[in-house]
């Protein structure tokens, strides 16, 4: 693997850090990687500043950028950029811009664009990652197509550092998003339409050099090094579940889930749903009974990752049109044994699962919301069970729930707003088509990259709904 650290720059930051630190007061909540939180519940406990009430008051701006964002944004607020304090979305595109744009007047802050950039802009190699922030705020980490993992300066773009996590980005694509626990980023990797040789590996670097200080391969698992595809004699097993790795952050163990593969219960774990410890040690497993005839149908099981639920259960959906739920003690003492699921559900059509569903805790209840190409459902999740909650006809991109909200990106161009609980519509706003973006609700503000990845457009639009009069405490200040 190739580490590239930057020379200086700590330096600089460190400046950077000096100089904004009394400007960047922070006065809202963030939103910092993929589904909100290490455990990707996609349901954020901030107050929003949106409610069913105002929905239909907020006002649109479109803001074009430079790429299609087939993924989410995150946000930070109040952060020092260029020397003054702003509230921030930050977005890297299918070819691996980052983009920093003002969440108030929708300005590029800066752009981060990976060396090299003009070799894959326009082709076949792209990457879905949604970047994430570091706890400390001063910092972002972002995937590019060059299978880069780079951190990224909040205050200017600048980069700390560049480390590799494939050895082939021609075949090995970053297609999950990126996650942050313990002071280690979590990347995972999968592939280019399943043109082998790959494996999917779960990558951990540590935050402040660079390194690679673990790593898991779905196949081979037995070589704790990041390999050439073609080390191993067995391929595919990608992991690309939009959620990518998911952290139990009561214990530290990370889930994920792998597609097509040959599954042996040993050292290749095709079709799987993993649990790992923080140092990517197997804990445990799960594949159905019926696994040999997954990777034969292409019915991948990792076609999303794993969701975290109450009570030492995980939710592992399928391209097979299920969604199962696993005890987790029981995949502990289940390798190398093949099915074991507690309960098992359709999707909401009975269609293959993409997306990444929502769980939020609601008046005492856990509701389970998911969405695929054809219809979007909820259950409620109790003592180990999914029952029946509600049910709309709309297909959308993975489900995020705010403010007692749950908002679908349906993409054939509309982002319907429910009430969570009930499945009661509270609105609806117009928006452009996309693939798998999806939206994320802070301080006021809807944010909503559009666009579909495949059509290959070197720019983009990112849409932002804001409720009327909530300009942000960090402009309010640069105003003065």
């Amino acid at each position: 693997m190739a580490m590239l650290l930057m020379p200086g720059r700590p330096s600089l930051f460190a400046r950077s850090r000096n100089r904004t630190t009394d400007l960047a007061a922070r006065s809202g909540h963030d939103w910092t990687r993929f589904g909100w939180d290490a455990g990707r519940s996609n349901a954020s406990t901030d107050p929003t500043g949106i409610t069913s009430a105002n929905l239909a008051a907020v006002e649109l701006q479109k803001v074009r950028i430079g790429g299609t964002v087939d993924a989410s944004p995150i946000y930070l607020s109040g952060v020092g950029v260029n020397g003054a304090p702003h509230d921030v979305l930050f977005v890297t595109t299918s070819y691996g811009k980052t983009i920093a744009v003002d969440a108030d007047d929708g300005s590029i802050l800066w752009t981060f664009t990976p060396p090299g950039y003009d070799a894959w802009a326009g082709t076949y190699q792209q990457t879905y990652a949604t970047p994430v922030a570091d706890p400390n705020r001063q910092f972002i980490y972002a995937a590019s197509p060059d299978g880069y993992i780079q951190k990224l300066a909040v205050e200017d773009g600048q980069t700390a550092w560049r480390t590799a996590i494939t050895v082939l980005p021609e075949r090995e694509r970053i297609a999950s998003s990126l996650n942050f626990f313990n002071h280690r980023v979590i990347a995972a990797t999968a592939s280019y339409y399943d043109q082998a040789p790959y494996q999917g590996h779960v990558v951990l670097l540590n935050e402040t050099t660079g390194r690679v200080a673990r790593v898991w391969n779905s196949l081979c698992s037995h070589r704790t090094r990041l390999l050439d595809p073609h080390e191993c004699p067995q391929s595919d097993s990608a992991i690309w579940g939009r959620a990518g790795a998911v952290v139990d952050v009561r214990s530290g163990n990370i889930f994920v889930a792998t597609g097509n593969g040959l599954w042996n219960g040993k050292t290749y774990w095709g079709d799987a749903t993993i649990e790992l410890d923080a140092d990517l040690e197997m804990l445990g497993a799960f594949t159905p009974r019926n696994t040999r005839e997954l990777d034969e149908m292409d019915l991948d099981l990792g076609s999303t990752a794993p969701v975290l639920l109450d009570g030492g259960y995980v939710l592992q959906g399928g391209k097979d049109g299920r969604m199962r739920v696993l005890s987790v003690t029981q995949m502990e003492g289940n390798i190398p044994q093949r099915g074991g699921a507690q309960q098992t559900v359709t999707t909401p059509s009975g269609g293959p699962l993409f997306t990444a569903p929502a769980v939020a805790h609601i008046g005492g209840a856990t509701i389970v919301i998911a969405a695929d190409n054809y219809a979007t459902a909820a259950w409620q999740f109790n003592e180990g069970r999914l029952n029946d909650l509600w049910r709309s006809e709309t297909p959308g991109t993975s489900p995020v729930v705010a403010g007692g909200l749950a908002y679908v990106f349906d993409p054939r161009g509309a982002l319907h707003v429910y009430d969570a609980a009930t499945g009661e519509e509270a609105g609806v706003l117009d928006s452009d088509e996309g693939h798998w973006n999806s939206p994320i609700i802070a301080d006021g503000r809807i944010a909503l990259p559009v666009g579909k990845s495949a059509q290959q457009a070197l720019d983009g639009m990112l849409y932002i709904w804001r409720v009327p009069g909530s300009m942000s405490a960090a402009a309010r200040g640069r105003a003065k």
